[in-house]
Protein backbone atom coordinates (compact mmCIF):
# COMPACT_ATOMS: atom_id res chain seq x y z
CA UNK A 1 0.00 0.00 0.00
CA UNK A 2 1.65 3.41 -1.19
CA UNK A 3 1.60 6.58 1.41
CA UNK A 4 -1.43 8.42 1.14
CA UNK A 5 -2.34 12.38 2.32
CA UNK A 6 -5.61 12.94 3.73
CA UNK A 7 -7.09 16.31 3.91
CA UNK A 8 -9.85 18.39 5.76
CA UNK A 9 -9.64 20.80 3.21
CA UNK A 10 -8.77 23.78 5.33
CA UNK A 11 -6.14 25.85 2.86
CA UNK A 12 -4.08 26.08 6.00
CA UNK A 13 -2.69 22.67 5.10
CA UNK A 14 -1.47 23.97 2.01
CA UNK A 15 0.18 26.77 3.99
CA UNK A 16 1.30 25.44 6.57
CA UNK A 17 2.69 21.83 4.64
CA UNK A 18 1.17 19.27 6.39
CA UNK A 19 -1.66 16.84 6.05
CA UNK A 20 -4.44 16.18 8.54
CA UNK A 21 -3.43 12.38 8.51
CA UNK A 22 -0.92 10.41 6.46
CA UNK A 23 -1.94 6.58 5.74
CA UNK A 24 1.27 4.59 5.21
CA UNK A 25 0.82 1.05 4.96
CA UNK A 26 -0.83 -0.37 7.99
CA UNK A 27 -0.20 2.88 9.91
CA UNK A 28 -2.28 6.08 10.40
CA UNK A 29 -1.02 9.47 11.39
CA UNK A 30 -3.27 11.82 12.49
CA UNK A 31 -2.28 15.22 13.42
CA UNK A 32 -2.58 18.94 14.02
CA UNK A 33 -6.14 18.70 15.23
CA UNK A 34 -8.06 21.65 17.05
CA UNK A 35 -11.64 21.68 18.09
CA UNK A 36 -12.97 23.61 15.06
CA UNK A 37 -16.24 22.23 13.45
CA UNK A 38 -14.96 22.20 10.08
CA UNK A 39 -18.76 21.87 8.63
CA UNK A 40 -19.59 25.65 10.36
CA UNK A 41 -15.90 26.75 10.36
CA UNK A 42 -16.48 28.23 14.31
CA UNK A 43 -14.13 26.85 17.35
CA UNK A 44 -16.38 26.56 20.44
CA UNK A 45 -15.00 28.27 23.31
CA UNK A 46 -15.36 25.34 25.58
CA UNK A 47 -12.79 22.29 26.07
CA UNK A 48 -15.67 19.85 25.83
CA UNK A 49 -16.82 21.10 22.14
CA UNK A 50 -13.06 21.56 21.24
CA UNK A 51 -12.65 18.20 22.04
CA UNK A 52 -15.96 16.54 20.63
CA UNK A 53 -14.86 18.14 17.50
CA UNK A 54 -11.18 17.18 17.80
CA UNK A 55 -12.65 13.11 17.93
CA UNK A 56 -14.77 13.75 15.34
CA UNK A 57 -12.01 14.98 12.64
CA UNK A 58 -9.78 12.38 13.53
CA UNK A 59 -12.43 10.11 12.97
CA UNK A 60 -13.78 11.33 9.32
CA UNK A 61 -9.62 11.36 8.64
CA UNK A 62 -9.51 7.68 9.30
CA UNK A 63 -12.47 6.71 7.62
CA UNK A 64 -11.29 7.84 4.71
CA UNK A 65 -8.06 6.14 5.08
CA UNK A 66 -9.80 2.96 5.29
CA UNK A 67 -9.63 2.92 9.17
CA UNK A 68 -11.60 2.94 12.63
CA UNK A 69 -11.80 4.28 15.56
CA UNK A 70 -11.04 1.03 17.56
CA UNK A 71 -7.83 1.04 15.23
CA UNK A 72 -6.48 3.88 17.07
CA UNK A 73 -3.46 2.84 19.19
CA UNK A 74 -1.76 5.85 20.36
CA UNK A 75 -2.98 9.49 21.40
CA UNK A 76 -1.34 12.41 22.38
CA UNK A 77 -3.61 15.54 24.04
CA UNK A 78 -1.93 19.06 24.57
CA UNK A 79 -4.06 21.19 26.85
CA UNK A 80 -3.60 25.11 27.11
CA UNK A 81 -5.01 24.96 30.63
CA UNK A 82 -4.08 21.68 32.93
CA UNK A 83 -7.51 22.81 34.59
CA UNK A 84 -9.45 21.55 31.90
CA UNK A 85 -8.23 18.14 32.13
CA UNK A 86 -11.06 16.09 33.83
CA UNK A 87 -13.54 17.95 31.56
CA UNK A 88 -11.53 16.82 28.42
CA UNK A 89 -11.11 12.96 29.64
CA UNK A 90 -14.65 13.06 30.06
CA UNK A 91 -14.90 12.89 26.55
CA UNK A 92 -11.83 10.73 25.62
CA UNK A 93 -13.57 8.17 27.89
CA UNK A 94 -16.92 9.08 25.81
CA UNK A 95 -14.65 7.96 22.57
CA UNK A 96 -11.79 5.65 23.78
CA UNK A 97 -13.14 4.32 26.84
CA UNK A 98 -13.32 0.66 25.32
CA UNK A 99 -10.48 1.06 22.70
CA UNK A 100 -8.19 2.24 25.11
CA UNK A 101 -5.33 3.45 23.36
CA UNK A 102 -1.58 4.27 25.04
CA UNK A 103 -2.06 8.03 25.66
CA UNK A 104 -0.30 11.09 27.03
CA UNK A 105 -1.08 14.27 28.00
CA UNK A 106 1.06 17.79 27.77
CA UNK A 107 0.19 20.77 29.40
CA UNK A 108 1.40 23.26 26.58
CA UNK A 109 1.80 27.47 27.26
CA UNK A 110 -0.45 27.91 23.72
CA UNK A 111 -1.53 26.81 20.79
CA UNK A 112 -1.59 28.32 16.86
CA UNK A 113 -4.56 30.45 18.12
CA UNK A 114 -5.47 31.81 21.44
CA UNK A 115 -9.08 30.46 20.97
CA UNK A 116 -7.53 26.57 20.68
CA UNK A 117 -7.65 25.03 23.78
CA UNK A 118 -6.81 21.57 22.86
CA UNK A 119 -4.67 19.51 20.00
CA UNK A 120 -5.08 15.95 19.55
CA UNK A 121 -2.82 13.39 18.17
CA UNK A 122 -3.54 9.97 16.77
CA UNK A 123 -1.97 6.80 15.29
CA UNK A 124 -3.99 4.17 13.81
CA UNK A 125 -3.26 0.42 12.66
CA UNK A 126 -5.62 -1.20 10.74
CA UNK A 127 -6.51 -4.38 12.49
CA UNK A 128 -6.29 -8.12 10.29
CA UNK A 129 -9.09 -9.32 8.97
Amino acid sequence: MSRRLISTGSPFEKTAGYSRAVIDGEFAFVAGTTGYDYTSMTMPADVTSQSRNCFKTIEAALKEGGFEMADIVRVTYYLTDIGDADAHFAVCGEVLGDIRPAATLVGVSALYKPEMKVEIEATAKRRSA
